[in-house]
């Protein structure tokens, strides 16, 4: 082996074979080296040296390290172009948001590739705001383009945290006004989970509702799949929890109070609360537009929480013509 080679140089030689874990290279009459394939890029995606490199081909190449005893150099490519992990920090800081490309999946989230050589972790806690997801292929598919968010940088352990639900608005924010305690919504029982059941709600939101609050007024059971008013018994926004019943929408329940002369139990009004100034028009707009959300389509909240804050504007400056107008009239009346 020539005594000229030493660890960093940079080599031009001829690809001679290609194995299934790299490149036999010839750097000069009778010197090889190996060129391993986790050499020959920056991606993590360890792929076939036939991906980069074909038999004959000239390339370049630097000596990562040399053992002249045993004969024996090995190689590299992905050292002649920059280390994507070397400003990391500065590319892609904290709360910045880029588009990824989806790699593949494991049972605890998502990994997605910003470029060659850079991945993150999208943990399935991390996908949507309101959907409860068993496992990441019911949210997308490989190939996917997704938007994310930097939620951690770990330089030296070349690991990126990535959301996904947190490039829109929490909902959840949102929903404390729409699924007020009382209110009745319209939803299809989707799935089970354990003693409760799922109830798709509008705007892509999901509720749990208990089996004995499924029964209906004719005393049968809601089937799967089917539409019914349901009650809103708790809404938790920390929890991102809303508890359901069909029963309450129809019969008296656990709520039912005795009256003070009988004692008799007497059942309180089941009724839809009257939709707020900020509320009625936009939540039955958006509500039309939206049953169950996917990838991508959580921009309805937008839709709903402009059009609640523009209603609210149109309310606030009414009544400021209304003040207005009364202290003119009691200023006439004065004079």
């Amino acid at each position: 082996m020539s005594a000229d080679l030493n660890a960093g140089d940079k080599v031009k030689g001829k690809v001679m074979v290609i194995t299934d874990y790299g490149a036999f290279v010839e750097v000069s009459a009778g010197v090889e080296g190996l060129l391993h394939v986790s050499e020959m890029s920056w991606s993590q995606h360890l792929r076939s040296p036939k991906d980069f490199l074909k038999e004959g081909q000239e390339i370049e190449c630097v000596v990562l390290n040399i053992d002249r005893e045993e004969r024996k150099m090995s190689l590299g490519m992905k050292q002649l172009a920059a280390d994507p992990w070397a400003d990391i920090e500065f590319k892609y800081p904290v709360n910045s948001r880029h588009s990824a490309k989806v790699r593949n999946f494991t049972h605890f989230g998502i990994f997605a590739e910003l470029e060659e050589g850079v991945d993150g972790l999208i943990h399935i806690s991390d996908l949507s705001w309101t959907k409860r997801i068993k496992h990441p292929s019911e949210f997308c598919n490989v190939g996917d383009e997704v938007e994310v968010q930097v939620l951690e940088v770990d330089k030296d352990n070349r690991r990126l945290s990535l959301g996904h639900k947190q490039v829109e608005q929490n909902p959840w924010e949102v929903f404390a006004d729409t699924f007020t305690e009382g209110s009745v919504h319209e939803g299809t029982i989707t799935g089970r989970n354990g003693n409760n059941f799922i109830v798709s709600l509008p705007y892509g939101v999901e509720g749990t509702v208990a089996t004995k609050h499924l029964k209906k007024a004719d005393g049968s059971k809601a089937a799967m799949e089917e539409k019914l008013p349901f009650k809103v018994l708790e809404f938790n926004g920390e929890a991102r929890r809303i508890t359901l019943s069909h029963t309450r929408t129809f019969e008296e329940g656990d709520d039912a109070e005795e009256t003070p002369a009988t004692g008799a139990r007497a059942a309180r009004t089941t009724r839809k609360p009257a939709a707020t100034d900020g509320q009625s028009a936009s939540v039955k707009s958006v509500n039309e537009k939206v049953e169950k959300s996917t990838l991508g389509d959580l921009s309805v909240l937008s839709d709903l929480k402009s059009a609640m804050e523009t209603k609210e504007r149109a309310t606030k400056g009414k009544k400021a013509d209304k003040a207005a107008k009364e202290e003119k009239d009691e200023a006439e009346e004065a004079e």
